[in-house]
């Protein structure tokens, strides 16, 4: 439910901190007092467009806060499915920024939230209907859903979506293998001509790299034999000027000092050491030496030949090596499922046959369970109808199946449309309703819907903007009676003029537009039992406020 809410800088509202109670809360107050303001800011809260003209004039931004707690099993699952949490005493804090210059901010328990997150989990915590905003009730969308709601057929339906999801997936199977036979051909062909191409140079992974580097040595191979061929002379390749014959000489001369200096063979035997890392070291340098394979040039020649084939084949296929053979192994994935589409189609069928049967199935219990609680919301709905005046209207829900070349046509909601309909005078066929009730109509029936499904569609507030316009005192009267009754089991806020509904509230707020320092300022406050008294007075008199009407007043509030 709706917590507190607070508004700085919205139109004529410097600021206002509104605590909520659960129940049954009714905002009054005098024309032009602001109270379509608080039902715009809410709704700015559950993601609608910002017009920078709400700022309040002379500031940069304008600011909307509300606390909401208390939160149903299916709000918490519609926060969960767009990563939201509320926060560890169950609580939600969201907090949307509008600046001057049309930018807006939206935070989550102070963690930034996109505009279209929002839009998502506005509907989970607060259905808003107005005289020209009843879209909840008139789209035959939000219609599948209220009366599943009401059905309590959640887990009928997860087992058909799920079922559904796997026909769909086996339909995008055969979309894909069931191509035109002539494309088919053709794709064939050219899938086969590339995985040759690619094979006839018998490519070997990074056989790329180690072609650079052969042909690095190719081009520098006189540089590299000039000095190759100095150093290892200089080391080993000299049979007498070369450092390990040098270091032989050494080692002979070390032992042969032995028996008269006893260290000279430890000297003698470190030199043996570095005379072989130094062999070592010369054989390694040795084989620096060139290409054994034959004439350089030749060698470069095929070396240059090999690499420009290869770059010919990466401009085709990719950019390198590793990514070409990559390619050839899509090539021949792609060319064995084109080869074996036939028996794959055949497969793929049997399967969509195997789904459709169990999405028949799974759609036919979910049919029968909305089909008997269509009949019993039917009838709720009229017995609520006619108690708020409204007798000549007919409720009807229709259920349509769907059908496609003799076969269900199934969707994420079935094989059936669904649609509210009414007719608001005898001999009159049931419409549909944004094309036949009013907005008045449209409320009372919203109301009517509410107060039968209020405690199972699980959203925690519902807010009515001006359900009374139009309605006699009689009628108004059992509009707050009903109103009432759905604050027992969901919170509900009422922006009226008629003091019969306020009268019934748990709770009343009246909005007030005063001066301060010259400049026009709304406030929200909450009535002690003696202002109830006054403001149902002033809304049931004229001019002035006589005492009958405050005793009128007095009788409706203990009349409740």
């Amino acid at each position: 439910m709706l917590a507190s809410l607070y508004i700085e800088n919205i139109a004529v509202i410097k600021s206002v901190d509104i605590d909520f109670s659960a129940g049954f809360s009714a905002f009054t107050g005098e024309t032009g007092a602001g109270k379509s303001i608080i039902i715009d800011s809410i709704g700015l809260l559950l993601g609608k467009r910002a017009d920078r003209e709400l700022i309040r004039t002379g500031e940069s931004r304008a600011l909307v806060s509300a606390v909401f707690e208390h939160l149903s099993d299916e709000t918490v699952n519609a926060l969960a499915a767009n990563g939201i949490e509320p926060d560890e005493e169950g609580r939600l804090l969201i907090q949307r920024t509008v600046q001057v210059d049309g930018h807006s901010a939206v935070r989550v328990n102070g963690r930034a939230i996109t505009l279209a997150v929002l839009k998502e989990i506005g509907p989970a915590l607060v259905n808003i209907h107005g005289q020209n905003d009843n879209r909840m009730i008139t789209d035959p969308q939000n219609q599948v859903q209220i009366l599943d709601s009401y059905a309590d057929a959640r887990s009928l339906l997860d087992a058909y979506r799920a079922v559904y999801r796997e026909l769909c997936e086996v339909r995008r199977s055969i979309r894909d293998v069931s191509v035109d036979e002539s494309e088919r051909l053709r794709e064939s062909e050219m899938l086969k001509f590339q995985i040759a191409d690619i094979d006839s140079f018998s490519l070997k992974p990074g056989e790329e790299e180690k072609l650079e580097e052969k042909r690095g040595r190719l081009r520098n191979a006189e540089k590299i034999s000039k000095n190759v061929s100095f150093a290892y002379r200089a080391l080993k390749g000299s049979e007498k000027g070369s450092a390990i014959y040098i270091l032989s000489r050494s080692i002979q001369a070390m032992r042969q000092l032995a028996d008269v200096i006893p260290e000279s063979a430890d000297i003698a035997a470190k030199l043996e050491e570095n005379m072989w890392q130094l062999d070592d070291l010369a054989e390694r340098v040795y084989e620096f030496g060139g290409d054994s394979e034959g004439d350089p040039t030749e060698l470069l020649n095929r070396v240059e030949a090999r690499l420009d084939a290869i770059n010919r084949l990466c401009r085709k296929y990719g950019k390198d090596v590793a990514e070409v053979l990559a390619f050839r192994e899509k090539a021949a994935a792609r060319l064995a499922a084109l080869e074996g589409a036939d028996n794959r189609l055949e497969e793929l069928r049997n399967a969509e046959r195997a789904c459709m049967n169990k999405a028949q199935q799974a759609a036919a219990a979910l049919h029968d369970l909305r089909a008997t609680a269509a009949l019993r919301l039917e009838k709720e709905i009229g017995e609520a109808l006619s108690f708020l005046d409204m007798p000549r209207v007919h409720f009807e829900i229709r259920m349509t199946e769907r059908k496609k070349h003799g076969e269900f046509d199934f969707d994420q909601n079935g094989f059936e449309d669904i649609e509210f309909l009414i007719s608001t005078n005898p001999g009159e066929a049931p419409a549909p309703m944004a094309k036949i009730a009013s907005g008045g109509e449209l409320s009372r029936i919203m109301l009517s819907l509410k107060s039968v499904i209020a405690d199972k569609d699980g959203i925690p507030t519902v807010i009515y903007d001006e359900v009374d316009t139009g309605v006699s005192g009689k009628t108004a009267r059992k509009i707050g009676i009903k109103l009432k009754d759905t604050g027992s089991r969901t919170q509900v806020l009422c922006v009226t003029h008629s003091a019969q509904i306020a009268s019934l509230a748990g709770c009343h707020l009246v909005i007030e537009k005063g001066e301060k320092d010259g400049r026009a300022e709304t406030g929200v406050r909450q009535l002690t039992q003696e202002e109830r008294v006054e403001e149902l007075a002033r809304i049931l008199g004229g001019l002035s406020v006589t005492d009958a009407q405050r005793r009128a007043a007095l009788d409706m509030l203990e009349g409740q």
